[in-house]
């Protein structure tokens, strides 16, 4: 047994005087986050366990606040014990979105996701949040460049090739930053939201909100990089959720079509990143269960990139050979 685990099992027997004869460790996120699940009494309770050297607690809490505040399902804080970064939390279930989706459950799942992000995005504050700027954006990108290309294929761009691939970081960044600014959760997608069967979702994994494009979370859900859905079902969602966002006050005169063209050109930035940080998460953190996950995110550029002239040189980049020299890397366990 772990200092540390012995740590978190004494503040939760002596301080909170939970009788706990064993804690359940629950599935690691792509963090240096722990998560654990302890029954008292017939009660279940989440405990986390966030190294305050790796990771910092305050955003979670803070985070978990405005989203209880403004009428939406994240875990309640009970306790803490901030100088250890541990925290007990009330336990939204064990049902992932994810392991839940069929072709019987989408449609009620996906409508309670919608309606939950309209609130999110009228109701959330987002006062003293970080903005969704120029450099964040362009430094989530760059993880593609860095860590996909370079780190894991170990390529490097010749000088034209760069300035063309940051010629189209500056279009999408562009792009992003002329739409509506709202709270963006940064991770909304079915992996971090969980059926519950009261008030769902469940919302989890918020703690890296920012204020940024009305979109974001939209293509974070709906062109998900764990979880691939028809073209035409997607266009249905995203005119579903056009109608509830012009109800609600957040689309005014902003047509259809340029909802889709912002959601188009956000998707692609969001899976710039998501290609990079999964290939990170493997050489730096050495996991590799996101290894699967980088065709969806590539493919999910290439077929946007198509409809788009300006982005000619993103799509020939990826289809033509990032994606075709990827597959070929790809371990079998992970394929």
């Amino acid at each position: 047994m772990s200092k540390r685990f012995k740590e978190l099992q004494n503040w939760l027997q002596t301080q909170l005087e939970l009788p706990l004869a064993q804690l359940v460790p629950i599935t690691n996120d792509a963090s240096f986050r722990r998560y654990f699940r302890a029954v008292v009494d017939g009660t279940s309770y989440i405990v986390m366990d966030a190294p305050p050297d790796k990771e910092n607690c305050a955003p979670f809490m803070d985070i978990a606040q405005r989203l209880q505040q403004s009428g939406l399902n994240a875990p309640r804080i009970i306790d803490r014990y901030l100088e250890k970064g541990f925290l007990l939390l009330t336990d939204l279930g064990s049902q992932l979105y994810l392991s839940a989706l069929t072709e019987e459950t989408v449609e009620t799942l996906y409508t309670d996701a919608l309606n939950a992000l309209v609130m999110m995005q009228t109701q959330t504050a987002y006062d003293g949040l970080p903005w969704y700027d120029h450099r964040l954006l362009h430094q989530e990108m760059n993880l593609f460049s860095d860590w996909l290309l370079g780190q894991h294929l170990k390529w490097v761009l010749s000088p034209t090739e760069q300035t063309d691939l940051a010629t189209c970081f500056e279009l999408l960044s562009t792009t992003a930053l002329s739409q509506p600014q709202v709270f963006v959760h940064r991770d909304y997608h079915s992996r971090n939201l969980m059926v519950v069967p009261h008030h769902n979702p469940g919302i989890l994994d918020f703690q890296d909100a920012v204020k940024g494009p009305i979109t974001y979370d939209l293509v974070s859900l709906l062109r998900d990089c764990y979880i691939t859905w028809p073209q035409e079902q997607i266009q249905t969602w995203v005119r579903q959720y056009y109608s509830q966002a012009q109800t609600a006050g957040l689309l005014n005169q902003v047509t259809e079509s340029q909802l889709f063209y912002w959601f188009d050109w956000m998707g692609i930035q969001r899976h710039l990143k998501a290609s990079g940080i999964f290939a990170r998460l493997y050489h730096r953190d050495g996991k590799s269960g996101y290894l699967k996950d980088i065709p969806r995110t590539l493919n999910y550029i290439v077929e946007v990139s198509a409809n788009y002239p300006q982005l000619a040189f993103l799509h020939e980049l990826v289809s033509e050979r990032v994606l075709p020299v990827y597959q070929q890397t790809l371990p079998c366990n992970a394929a």
